[in-house]
């Protein structure tokens, strides 16, 4: 495992990525509003001291288990996993979405670091479940996280993995929702209204909690007091995001899940944005 960085670093960690991130999507397409809009959850799971594994093994059986169940946001994913030694980071040039494409348009299981091949969207969840349940029959003290996008939530599977959880009180299981608001064209209120979020989720006997999902501060306060509870329940944790974080022509505008950013006056004015820290300078 990595160093555990703090705060500060959390975040100088994340802009970093935010550039990488932006040179794969330039060069290759990909979801880069999905991936801006988490980088910082991912960052703080992966260098807060927040999961267990090593890189070089990994297989390791001793590992905490991570399952990306939106796998759009799968250039954020690769820009970890690489960064921390999974595979080599040349790889993001040469094989993303490209080459023998070992990094595709979705992560896939034979991939180091990756447990579970996602983007068939509302199945993560139940997987991560299904983990959690193997883990408690073996007596194994790892964790299991899965990150989730909010227009995921419209899925049934997802309620139905919901209560299996609660009903087995499964409190090695920690689900984190990035709460965007937006679904690949529309905003997720004006077609199958998700609030009150919260409300729903402790409905389902969940303990949750929520907070602003680019603060890398608050974001692992959150998820250490969720992981300290002694509550015998799943955890919650709805991370209020803004699609597309940091460059102010793309945030909150549903087109850019799937509109490539392939216009050079638009690829220099990113580029300055993310090499900035966003558009007022503190992304």
């Amino acid at each position: 495992m990595p160093e555990k960085l703090n705060a500060k670093e959390l975040c100088a960690k994340a802009r970093r990525l935010r550039k990488v991130i932006l040179e794969m999507c330039i060069a290759r397409g990909g979801h880069l509003a999905s991936s801006f809009s988490c980088i910082e959850i991912l960052v703080c799971l992966y260098y807060g001291g927040l999961l267990k594994f090593d890189p070089r093994r990994p297989g390791w059986n001793g590992r905490d288990r991570f399952v990306l169940s939106k796998g759009h946001a799968e250039a954020a994913y690769y820009a970890v996993l690489a960064d921390l030694g999974f595979f080599p980071s040349g790889w993001l040039d040469e094989q993303y979405r490209r080459g023998l494409c070992r990094l595709g348009g979705h992560p896939d299981h034979k991939l180091p670091g990756v447990e579970v091949s996602t983007g068939a969207l509302g199945h993560g969840l139940g997987m991560a479940v299904g983990m959690a349940l193997a883990a408690r029959s073996d007596r194994s003290e790892r964790k299991h996280v899965v990150l989730m996008g909010d227009a995921e939530c419209t899925e049934g599977a997802v309620w139905e993995a919901a209560l299996l959880a609660s009903c087995h009180k499964l409190d090695n299981l920690l689900a984190i929702v990035d709460r965007n608001r937006i679904g690949s064209l529309d905003f997720t209120e004006n077609y199958t209204s998700l609030d009150p979020l919260a409300d729903k989720w402790r409905a389902f006997g969940w303990q949750v909690a929520e907070c602003d999902g680019h603060d890398p501060g608050r974001l692992l306060q959150c998820l250490e007091d969720l992981g300290a509870s002694r509550h015998p329940a799943p955890r919650m944790l709805i991370a209020h995001t803004v699609k597309a974080k940091g460059i102010d022509f793309m945030e909150n505008d549903p087109i850019w899940h799937v509109r490539s950013l392939d216009d050079p006056s638009l690829i220099a004015e990113a580029r300055r944005q993310v090499e900035g820290g966003g558009p007022d300078g503190h992304a």
